[in-house]
């Protein structure tokens, strides 16, 4: 059974098994960066296996925060919850709401789809292109051979941001000297 929460391939194993934690664990983390040759797969899966527990109960924390469909309002209590991490499952949702996203979303509905179908500065256009294959090249989500491919989803994210905020446009990576 492959775990997408914690990157492990099963939540339930022994040390006694033939199988590494490497053979356990994913390759690839959940958020589609590929995990370093020099990755500790044995410490990673013991702190997993111990934290699973903490993840869980936090989850099911956010449930019943969440069940009912009320709307969410902010509250120490949420304030709390949030410093010790929404899991997974709920993120979107609570992102929305805490970053105002949400509000702005029902206030203005189609308007990231309006400046996408705008007519495009040419150069801020060119300046994301030139720029997007560069754009976390360890991630392979955003790899041309993925499927999907999220380079379009971030292009077109860009574009609008570019659009929607002129004085800002968009401020290409460069890359920093330690």
């Amino acid at each position: 059974m492959e775990n997408k929460a914690n990157g492990t391939r099963s939540s339930q194993h022994n040390s006694s098994t033939s199988s590494s934690a490497k053979d356990r664990v994913q390759r690839v983390d959940p958020y589609g960066f590929e995990r370093s040759e020099d990755f500790d797969y044995e410490s990673y899966e013991e702190l997993m296996s111990e934290y699973l527990v903490v993840l869980t109960r936090r989850s099911i924390k956010w449930s019943k925060l969440l069940q009912g469909g009320s709307k969410l309002e902010k509250s120490l209590k949420v304030k709390r919850y949030v410093r010790k991490g929404v899991p997974n499952e709920h993120r979107t949702l609570i992102w929305m709401v805490a970053s105002g996203a949400q509000e702005q979303l029902e206030k203005n509905p189609g308007y990231y789809h309006k400046l996408l179908e705008s007519e495009h500065d040419a150069k801020l256009v060119d300046t994301i292109r030139t720029d997007l294959h560069r754009t976390f090249p360890d991630n392979v989500q955003f790899r041309k051979t993925s499927d999907p491919c999220l380079q379009k989803t971030l292009f077109n994210v860009l574009v609008a941001y570019g659009h929607h905020n002129k004085a800002v446009g968009y401020c290409q990576e460069k890359e920093a000297s330690i």
